[in-house]
């Protein structure tokens, strides 16, 4: 193997004298002058077995005796202890100190380095082997804290850095906050503004002011449709065991509204008997009883009417005493029936605020003026209802032995218990004010009106109007002649109770002594005479001569009529 080689530089050859740690060749300079008798040479001992000849990586030029691992004769090699040296890889004979890692060691194992520099050719090697000596003693691998300071420490230009970049990531936080709560606060804006919006439209709507929305709608805190909502119904008839007649209301409880009403019906009503004819509500009630007038008035109306109460004047007397009377303004002055001089003291005042007692409350119901119609005394009828109503207790069992202490025998299937809770649920409303009156209009012939159909019957009871067809009644138009104003009414409610449709023709301009009854289809010849029965004129005043329009018998009354006192 050629130990030397010519460099080229003035003659000077280079001697290799061992290979570092990389592998790599070290080179010794060799004057030229000493190239013609080269020095004797010892030979390379890569383990350095050789006595007195120690490998130097460096090429420092000291020989220092190394381990040796074969023999077992270990010695330390302390790099703390070798001279400072530089390292000059060009050969500018200038030293300066290696550091290998950048820094100048304190402590720790540092390479030696050689004195005299050599000239190491660069070559591509393998790759740079990090990894620390092993130790002699152990013989794993000793690694020290400043193999590992591949980090650059913080410098003061670092901390400015660290400093600005806070800075900076601390006012885009503010930022973002910044429009986080201003986000926060356009959306509670928004949501406040909803809220206000959807408040006074809620109040629109449950007021019933929005366009068409229906109050019962609107009450009711629902789109709940009048016919789909729920109600408790049952009739009163009111009898007058002195004078006679009837007058008959509905009681209504609509729990889906928490609404009560009682309904005024007139006694003109039309209905159709279970033969198919048509009747009145008046002449229903005194021949068919109470079932029959139930299914005929939900056959008119289109309701469930879940019972009857019979309520003769005898026992609404008592029923004012029990709940301990009642306050209600009237309307007229009403005479006591008992009173044998007309100059007699009124038993009822009109007025505000009038305390009735029973016997009063019964003479207030029942009385009707000279000339009034029957809705007049049917409303004073629904006043003194209303009024016992607010007196009434609104716990059920107190409700149910007040029913019971009017020793009644009630119509199946009702009962003392189910009229008394049924009573108090109605107590509860007309104390909160939750309750109020209608009168079911009709028409002269006894059929609904329109009005009727959508403002009681369907926004009250949830039903429809289905009135008798139009013809089915014997049609009876009354001119009044006798010069009594009140006897056109009173000769009403006698037909109407008769089955009869009223038809009012006026009033003639003088008196006539006779009555006189025509009709012109020899058909209703029939019809008429019972027209004159019922009025209770002789049949001698009926003649076949001209009707009225849209009337099969027409009537004349004259100053022989006497009204019934029932009238």
């Amino acid at each position: 193997m050629n130990d030397r080689y010519d460099a080229g530089y003035g003659g000077d050859q280079y001697e290799l004298v061992g290979y570092d740690e990389y592998n790599q060749p070290v080179y010794r300079q060799v004057p030229a002058q000493q190239t013609q008798q080269p020095p004797q040479q010892q030979p390379y001992d890569p383990y350095g077995q050789q006595q007195g000849y120690a490998y130097d990586p460096y090429a420092t030029g000291t020989q220092q005796q190394t381990p040796d691992y074969d023999t077992g004769a270990q010695q330390a090699y302390d790099s703390r202890q070798a001279p400072q040296s530089g390292y000059d890889p060009y050969a500018t004979g200038t030293t300066t100190a290696y550091d290998p890692y950048g820094q100048t060691a304190t402590g720790g194992q540092q390479p030696r380095v050689a004195e005299q520099t050599a000239y190491i050719p660069q070559q591509g090697g393998p790759a740079e082997d990090t990894e620390a000596p092993k130790t002699p003693e152990t013989g794993e691998r000793d690694y020290r804290t400043e193999q590992f300071a591949f980090v650059e420490e913080p410098t003061d230009d670092s901390e400015d850095v660290i400093d600005w970049l806070n800075f900076t990531e601390n006012r885009t936080e503010r930022r973002e906050e910044a429009k986080r709560r201003a986000r926060g606060r356009m959306v509670a804006l928004v949501v406040a503004l909803a809220l206000v919006v959807s408040g006074g439209v809620g109040y629109l709507w449950y007021a019933g002011k929005l366009p068409g929305v229906s109050s019962s709608a609107s009450k009711s805190g629902t789109t709940t449709a009048a016919g789909a909502q729920n109600r408790d119904v049952i009739v009163v008839h009111l009898h007058n065991t002195a004078k006679g007649g009837t007058s008959s209301v509905l009681l209504v409880d609509n729990t889906t509204l928490k609404q009560g009403t009682t309904v005024l019906l007139p006694n003109s009503l039309a209905l159709t008997d279970d033969d198919g004819n048509t009747t009145t509500l008046a002449k229903s009630v005194d021949d068919d009883g109470t079932s029959g007038t139930v299914d005929q008035l939900n056959t008119v109306l289109g309701t469930d009417i879940e019972g009857t109460w019979r309520l003769d004047t005898p026992y609404l007397q008592n029923l004012v005493d029990l709940v301990g009377n009642i306050d209600l303004d009237t309307n007229a002055d009403v005479p006591d029936p008992a009173a044998t001089k007309k100059s007699a003291a009124p038993l009822v005042h009109k007025g505000k605020d009038q305390t009735l007692s029973g016997k009063m409350a019964v003479a207030y119901a029942t009385y009707r003026a000279s000339g009034e119609a029957q809705n007049a005394q049917l409303e004073r009828f629904g006043q003194v209802m209303q009024g016992v109503l607010r007196q009434l207790t609104s716990d059920p069992t107190a409700a149910t032995t007040t029913v019971q202490t009017l020793a009644q025998i009630l119509d199946p299937p009702l009962t003392d218990k189910d009229l008394g809770t049924f009573l108090a649920k109605l107590a509860d409303l007309a104390k909160s004010g939750d309750y109020k009156t209608a009168l079911l209009p009709v028409q002269n012939d006894g059929t609904l009106t329109a009005q009727a159909s959508a403002s009681v019957v369907k926004d009250i009871l949830g039903g429809t109007a289905k009135s008798p067809d139009e013809g089915s009644a014997v049609r009876v138009a009354v001119q009044n002649a006798t010069g009594v104003k009140d006897d056109t009414e009173k000769a009403r409610v006698v037909l109407l109770n008769g089955g009869f449709t009223f038809l009012e023709a006026g009033t003639a301009s003088g008196t006539s002594a006779t009555s006189k009854i025509t009709y012109s289809d020899a058909a209703d010849k029939e019809n008429a005479t019972e027209v004159a029965k019922t009025l209770g004129l002789p049949t001698s005043t009926v003649t076949k001569g001209t009707v009225a329009a849209n009337a099969d018998v027409s009537v004349i009354l004259g100053t022989d009529y006497k009204p019934s006192s029932s009238s």
